[in-house]
């Protein structure tokens, strides 16, 4: 996530902004059009995006010939394709399945909190994404930083201690590779989509879905009715 350069999310600083750049012909964007069809890969770019006067953390998806196939924007800010937060939110995984995807990508900045050092929520990050694999029935890829990064703020220092784990999480939510919270590290894995395809078919879980019965997931408190 907003691989750039370092973790700028930690602290509100009004410098920050200048930072972001159009979508249009950003020059991140644009190497790493010519990387993926040098490559014949396809390719999540996370930056820090101007429009006109807002802001988002977005990424734009890249085709395996370099085309840009179109832009993703964050849903889910905490205070301070799926962007590091939408990952804690099972809606928004299935939202995706629902709509096709074959494969969930999450670029993610996460590690010790800066009101919390000694918090180490790895393993439970880890859990919840398997599950979305697993419910799913697709494969997911987890992408995170290492290292610690310091950022001055108005109340002086903020740290983040960034744990890494990146995985691939197979389609039932195992773990195929993996990588450690101290080494950067390329982790590569071979899925074969026309049998998950398969295989999702078989487990009925798209087939069985009752969206009649799920209304309450449109509400923020759980009510039968909202205003």
């Amino acid at each position: 996530e907003l691989f750039e350069g370092y973790y700028f999310c930690q602290a509100q600083r009004e410098d920050f902004f200048r930072r972001a750049k159009p979508y249009n012909d950003h020059p991140t964007i644009k190497r790493m059009q010519e990387l993926a069809k040098e490559l014949g890969v396809v390719l999540p770019v996370s930056f820090f995006e101007e429009a006109n006067n807002a802001h988002y953390n977005s990424v734009a998806i890249i085709d395996a010939d370099g085309t840009d196939l179109g832009l993703y924007r964050k849903s889910h800010i905490p205070d301070g394709p799926a962007i590091c937060w939408d990952q804690w939110f099972p809606e928004a995984a299935r939202a995706m399945a629902l709509q096709g995807a074959e494969i969930l990508f999450y670029p993610t900045a996460i590690g010790s909190e800066p009101q919390d050092e000694g918090l180490d929520s790895c393993e439970h990050w880890q859990r919840v994404m398997q599950g979305h694999a697993g419910a799913n029935v697709v494969p997911l890829v987890a992408s995170n930083r290492i290292g610690k990064e310091i950022i001055e703020t108005e109340h002086g220092k903020s740290q983040i201690t960034f744990y890494g784990n990146s995985f691939i999480a197979g389609p039932t939510g195992e773990i195929v590779a993996a990588a450690n919270d101290k080494d950067e590290a390329v982790l590569i894995a071979q899925f074969d989509l026309d049998k998950i395809k398969s295989k999702r078919s078989c487990w009925g879980v798209f087939r069985d879905r009752r969206p009649d019965l799920y209304k309450v997931l449109l509400t923020s408190d759980g009510s039968k009715t909202s205003s």
